[in-house]
């Protein structure tokens, strides 16, 4: 075994990418309690990621979603999850695979992840239980308007902190 055959870089943002999965699946299945709500940002332009073109055409990059009262369907897989949505009182079906999802945040425990592509395009996660500082308007926006990036002003520790060069 050489001395790189251990990817702990790999299996921590596996295991991250699961709580996400988690999340969402305990969602789907029981709803979301109290105050719960999620704020996901996924880059639309990821291969397997599906939504309307007039929503790619409109945020070409990436797109933050809200999972909090006007969402249906919520059905979660191993690979990906899928979701509708109303834009412009217009229900649209997205499916996103979870190796698209660049940030997640749930503001009502103050709980935040964001995975990040490094320069190699390889991915490396930050994490904090606390990550998330939303800005007040962002935590009233209904789930049909994409809000700022989760954890934007957060204080995540990078991956990459650890990594050998």
């Amino acid at each position: 075994m050489g001395k790189d055959a251990l990817r702990y870089d790999q299996m921590v943002e596996d295991a991250l990418r699961g709580v996400v999965r988690t999340a969402l699946a305990q969602a789907a299945e029981h709803g979301l309690p109290g105050a719960h709500h999620f704020y996901i940002t996924f880059e639309t332009d990821h291969p397997g990621v599906t939504i309307a073109d007039h929503l790619r055409a409109r945020y070409p990059d990436e797109m933050t979603i809200v999972l909090q009262h006007q969402y249906w369907g919520l059905e979660v897989e191993e690979e990906r999850f899928a979701v509708t949505l109303s834009f412009n009182d217009r229900h649209e079906r997205l499916s996103i695979p979870f190796e698209a999802v660049s940030a997640f945040a749930d503001p009502a425990v103050k709980f935040g992840l964001r995975f990040e592509r490094q320069e190699d395009g390889s991915p490396a996660a930050a994490a904090s239980p606390s990550a998330t500082n939303l800005p007040e308007e962002a935590e009233d926006k209904p789930a049909s308007d994409p809000a700022q990036p989760a954890g934007e002003g957060a204080k995540v520790v990078a991956l990459e902190t650890f990594r050998k060069k």
